[in-house]
């Protein structure tokens, strides 16, 4: 069974950065393509970056060159450096898996993925 946990949420003032981690289990280093994922009050979930099992990597256009995605197989924790935050960046991030069979590039789609962690809370203050 996969479980996903975020950690490394806080409040920050605009210009600064944030490294948020998902600790993994029940996923094989091959098999797995993962994700994180934000929802801001009022809105819906929005895919943020994305990992596939071939390390490749997909960004949604506003975070393009300040957010980072990376895994650490050793580690089985996903992280989302996050710099330059900005106040529209402010939402509750979530890490999300799927287990695949095969090639999986990622996607930013929520209905992509079948395992989510419970969230952290990411605050930018202008």
């Amino acid at each position: 069974q996969v479980q996903l946990g975020e950690s490394g949420g806080g409040s920050v003032q605009a210009g600064g950065s944030l490294r948020l981690s998902c600790a993994a289990s029940g996923l094989t280093a091959g098999s797995r393509c993962m994700g994180w994922f934000r929802q801001a009050p009022g809105k819906e979930r929005e895919g943020v970056a994305t990992i596939g099992n071939t390390r490749t990597t997909t960004y949604t256009n506003s975070v393009k060159g300040r957010f980072t995605i990376s895994l650490d197989n050793a580690k089985n924790t996903l992280y989302l450096q996050m710099n330059s935050l900005k106040p529209e960046d402010t939402a509750m991030y979530y890490c999300a898996a799927r287990v695949v069979d095969g090639i999986c590039s990622g996607s930013l789609s929520t209905s992509f993925y079948n395992s989510w962690g419970q969230g952290t809370q990411v605050t930018v203050s202008s």
